[in-house]
């Protein structure tokens, strides 16, 4: 019963991310207190700890991976992006170039596809696999379970939503929409250089 129950969960989830589908151009930083609340920090007038997000899942070649995959780098930008939405879509080849710009140390890319969940069916997973060949999103992209959602996407309302994380796993800036590589990569280089 557990099963269905939360099988029955992720239409509604898919549905609520479909009527988000962001604009081309249309982007918007999400205010500190925002980013705060969603990286889990303190909001009382204690000092914020470092919050680690936790999750485990698997990517679309079926390796297994969790928050760890933030420390191999200083910076990921995370992209949340699903298979109907063409600003996901017009974006994408532009992170895959910023993605082979950097050295991966210092700079990531990962891909969380909205509207496909670990273990679908391999047609759902050929037409994600041909989309991120065709636009050379040559990234890891995460597939969609109960654990990436409640620890990554839980207050995510539209795609595409990109949030920029370092090693520790706390999200330091989130915006909504896409942008276009030169934006992009003035954001990148102001989060490497503090």
């Amino acid at each position: 019963m557990k099963k269905i129950e939360a099988w029955l969960i992720w239409p509604v989830i898919a549905a609520i991310l479909v009527t988000g589908c962001g604009g081309s151009g249309r982007t918007g930083k999400a205010e500190e207190s925002s980013a705060s609340a969603a990286a889990g920090s303190l909001s009382s007038g204690e000092e914020s700890a470092v919050f680690r997000t936790e999750f485990s899942g698997v990517d679309m070649d079926g390796n297994e991976v969790s928050e760890e995959i933030f420390s191999k780098s200083k910076l990921t930008m995370v992209n949340v992006w699903a298979t109907y939405c063409n600003p996901c879509l017009s974006e994408m080849p532009g992170l895959g170039e910023l993605a082979k710009a950097y050295s991966p140390e210092e700079f990531q890319v990962i891909g969380i596809i909205s509207d496909v969940q670990e273990g679908a069916g391999t047609g759902e997973l050929e037409m994600a696999a041909d989309l991120i060949a065709q636009t050379g999103a040559d990234y890891p992209h995460l597939l969609l379970n109960e654990s990436i959602y409640n620890a990554l996407l839980a207050d995510v309302t539209a795609v595409p939503t990109t949030f920029f994380m370092d090693g520790n796993g706390e999200i330091l800036d989130m915006v909504v929409g896409a942008m276009e590589k030169s934006e992009w990569e003035e954001m990148i280089h102001g989060f490497l250089e503090k």
